[in-house]
C-alpha cells in the first residue's frame, strides 16, 4: 500500500541529484550536436523563423508587433501568431552577453542555453512528483526516463529554441500544482500555468479542457474539493488577461482563431463568474453543481460558435486555402495524426503514455486516501494527453514527460521482480521487454537494420535530405552582395534566407501568410510563363531552389512539367539569369530578368 509521503518542495539533495543528471546529458548533447551548434544548423525551419524574430525585437521592432515584414513585403509583412514570451529569455541571453563576447557568440549561446535551461526545469518538474509522492530512486528514474525519450529530447536539445520546449514545463508545472497541499494554491498554479501555455500556443487548449474536466470532477466527487477548480479558472481568466496585456497590448482586438484573444478571454471570465457564482450554492444537490458546470461551459462555447464559428473548425488552419491545405498542411508531419508516422516515430510517441497510463491507474490502485485521488486524477490528465498526441503528433512530447514519473515507478517495479527471477532466459527477457519499454522504437531499429532497404519500416533508404542541408548559410556571402530584393523560394529554405541575408521572400510556411503561400504554390505547380508573368507583377528579383530538398521534389512529381520541374531539369526559361555561387550544397539561384 502506497501512503502520502509529500516533502519540502526543493530540498538540496533532490537538487544536486537532478543537477548532476542535468549536466552530463547537457554534455552529451552538446558533444552530438556540436557540428550542427559549430555549423548554424538548426533542427526546424521554425527555429529559423524564431532567431529572426528575436533579431527584429533587438533591432527596434515593437514587443507588441511580431509582424514579419521581410516575408510577402508587397502586401505589407506576414503578422505571425508566436508569442512574445519565448522571445524575451533569447533576447535576454544575447543582450547581456553582447557586450562581453559579441553578437555572434552571443547568439550561438542562446541557442544552446535556453533550450538546456529548458530540458533542466522540465527534468526538475517532472523528477519532483516522484521525490515528493514516490522515492529517492523513483525520482533518479524520472529523469533518466526523461534523458532517453527521444520526443523529448528533440524539443529541448541545442539550437531547438521553437515554443514546444515551453509547453512542456507549463504541462509539468501544472501537474506539479495539482499535489500542492492547499487547494486555493494549487488552483491558482494549474490556472496560471495553463495561461502562460495558451499565451504560448493555443494548442493547450484541449489538455487545459480535460484538466479542468477533471478538477470539476474532483468537486463532484468531493464537495469541500470545489476551491480546486474555482480557483484555477480565476487564476486561467485574471493571468490570461494579464498575459494579453503584457504581450499583445490592447490595441488588437481582432478575434484570432490561433491565438488567444479577446474572445478566449471573456470565455474564461464567464466561466470563471459561473463556476464562483455556483459555488456560493453549496451545499447544494449534485444535479444542481453538475448543471452549473453545463452552464459555465455550454455558455463559453455559445459565445465561440456564435462570435467566431471559424474557429470550432479547425483553429487556425481552418481558413487556409483548399490549395494551401493540401500540398502545404497536409506534409506537415508533426501536426498530423500519428497513424501518419512513420513506424519508429508513432512507437516513440505513443508506447511510453501508453505504460504511463496503465502505472499511474496502478498506482491509484495501490494507493490510498488523498494520493489514491491525485493518481487517478493523473492518469486521467496523461490518458487525455496521450489521445491528444493521437491527433496532433508534436503533442507526444508532453505525453511522453508526463508519463516519466509514473513509468519509473513501474520500471523499479519491474527491477525488484527481475531481481527475484533464478532463471536466466526470463530474467534476460525481462530485461529486453524492459529496455523496449523505455526506448519503444528499438524492435523496429533492430528490424530494420535486418530487412532490404525497400521493405524498411522507417521509409525508403534513399530519403531526400531537410532544408537544413540544403547550405543557404554557405552562400550568405554572395546572396548578401547582391542587390535587395524579394526571393521566390521553397517554404522550407526562406526563413534561413532571411536569417543570412538583407533579401526579403514571397512566403513561408506559416499559415497567417496563406495568401503568398498560395502564390508561391501556385506559382510552382504552374508554367514558365505563368511563373514570370506572376513574378514580374510582384517585382520579386531571385528564385532560389534546392534540387535534393523534399520541398521541391514533391512540386516536381505532382507537376512533372511545372515551373519548379523545369528549374530541377536544369531548364530555366530565357527570363532568369543564373547567379554565380561557390561552394554551395545544391543550392541554385537565378536572377529574374527585367520585364
Amino acid at each position: 500500500m502506497l501512503v502520502e509521503r509529500r516533502r519540502s518542495a526543493f530540498p538540496g539533495e533532490f537538487i544536486a541529484r537532478v543537477g548532476i543528471a542535468w549536466a552530463i546529458i547537457s554534455g552529451l548533447l552538446i558533444a552530438i550536436n556540436w557540428s550542427a551548434i559549430s555549423s548554424n544548423r538548426f533542427p526546424d525551419p521554425d527555429d529559423i523563423m524564431r532567431l529572426v524574430q528575436v533579431r527584429d525585437l533587438l533591432a527596434g521592432q515593437s514587443w507588441f508587433d511580431p509582424t514579419q515584414y521581410r516575408v510577402d513585403a508587397a502586401n505589407g509583412g506576414v503578422p505571425m501568431h508566436w508569442s512574445r514570451l519565448v522571445d524575451a529569455p533569447l533576447a535576454l541571453v544575447i543582450l547581456i552577453l553582447t557586450p562581453l563576447i559579441g553578437s555572434a557568440a552571443a547568439e550561438t549561446t542562446a541557442l544552446v542555453a535556453v533550450p538546456l535551461i529548458t530540458l533542466g526545469i522540465a527534468m526538475m518538474l517532472a523528477a519532483r512528483i516522484a521525490w515528493r509522492l514516490l522515492g529517492e530512486e523513483e525520482a533518479t528514474f524520472t529523469t533518466l526516463v526523461v534523458a532517453i525519450s527521444v520526443p523529448v529530447l528533440f524539443q529541448l536539445g541545442p539550437m531547438r529554441i521553437d515554443h514546444h520546449g515551453w509547453q512542456i514545463i507549463c504541462a509539468l508545472v501544472a501537474i506539479n500544482g495539482l499535489m500542492a497541499r492547499s487547494p486555493r494554491v494549487g488552483g491558482w498554479v494549474i490556472g496560471g500555468a495553463f495561461a502562460f501555455w495558451l499565451s504560448i500556443s493555443i494548442e493547450g487548449l484541449p489538455l487545459a479542457a480535460i484538466a479542468f474536466a477533471v478538477l470539476a470532477l474532483r468537486w463532484l466527487k468531493d464537495r469541500n474539493a470545489k476551491l480546486w477548480l474555482i480557483s484555477a479558472i480565476q487564476s486561467l481568466a485574471l493571468i490570461g488577461l494579464a498575459l494579453f496585456g503584457l504581450t499583445r497590448g490592447f490595441g488588437d482586438f481582432a478575434t484570432y482563431c490561433d491565438a488567444i484573444s479577446p474572445l478566449h478571454l471573456a470565455m474564461f471570465g464567464w466561466g470563471a463568474i459561473t463556476l464562483t457564482l455556483l459555488s456560493r450554492l453549496e451545499p447544494a444537490p449534485r444535479g444542481v453543481i453538475f448543471g452549473g458546470f453545463a452552464v459555465a461551459g455550454g455558455g463559453a462555447l455559445a459565445m465561440l460558435l456564435t462570435a467566431a464559428p471559424q474557429c470550432a473548425g479547425g483553429g487556425g488552419f481552418s481558413e487556409l486555402d483548399p490549395l494551401v491545405a493540401k500540398y502545404w498542411h497536409a506534409n506537415v508531419l508533426e501536426g498530423m495524426p500519428v497513424w501518419r508516422q512513420s513506424l519508429m516515430v508513432a512507437l516513440q510517441y505513443a508506447v511510453t503514455p501508453l505504460i504511463g497510463v496503465f502505472a499511474a491507474f496502478n498506482l491509484a490502485r495501490r494507493s490510498r486516501d488523498w494520493l489514491r485521488g491525485f493518481w487517478a486524477d493523473y492518469a486521467m490528465i496523461l490518458a487525455g494527453a496521450l489521445v491528444v498526441s493521437l491527433f496532433v503528433s508534436r503533442a507526444g512530447a508532453v505525453a511522453c514527460v508526463l508519463a516519466a514519473p509514473p513509468l519509473a515507478w513501474q520500471l523499479r517495479e519491474w527491477l525488484r521482480a527481475i531481481r527475484l527471477m533464478r532463471n536466466l532466459a526470463p530474467r534476460m527477457a525481462a530485461m529486453t521487454g524492459v529496455a523496449c519499454a523505455l526506448l519503444p522504437a528499438l524492435p523496429a531499429m533492430v528490424l530494420t537494420s535486418a530487412m532490404p532497404a525497400r521493405a524498411s519500416l522507417a521509409g525508403p533508404a534513399n530519403a531526400p535530405i531537410k532544408a537544413i542541408d540544403c547550405r543557404v548559410q554557405d552562400a550568405a556571402e554572395a546572396l548578401s552582395a547582391l542587390p535587395k530584393g524579394e526571393f521566390y523560394a521553397p517554404f522550407d529554405i526562406a526563413p534561413e534566407l532571411l536569417l543570412t541575408t538583407d533579401h526579403t521572400v514571397l512566403a513561408t510556411g506559416h499559415h497567417r501568410g496563406h495568401s503568398a503561400m498560395k502564390v508561391l504554390l501556385e506559382t510552382a505547380l504552374g508554367t514558365a510563363d505563368e511563373a514570370q508573368t506572376t513574378l514580374h507583377a510582384r517585382g520579386s528579383a531571385y528564385v532560389a531552389v534546392c534540387p535534393a530538398l523534399a520541398e521541391a521534389r514533391m512540386y516536381s512529381k505532382i507537376a512533372p512539367n511545372g515551373f519548379v520541374a523545369q528549374l530541377m531539369k536544369d531548364e530555366a526559361p530565357e527570363w532568369l539569369e543564373p547567379v554565380a555561387l561557390e561552394a554551395v550544397n545544391g543550392l541554385k539561384v537565378w536572377r529574374v530578368k527585367p520585364e
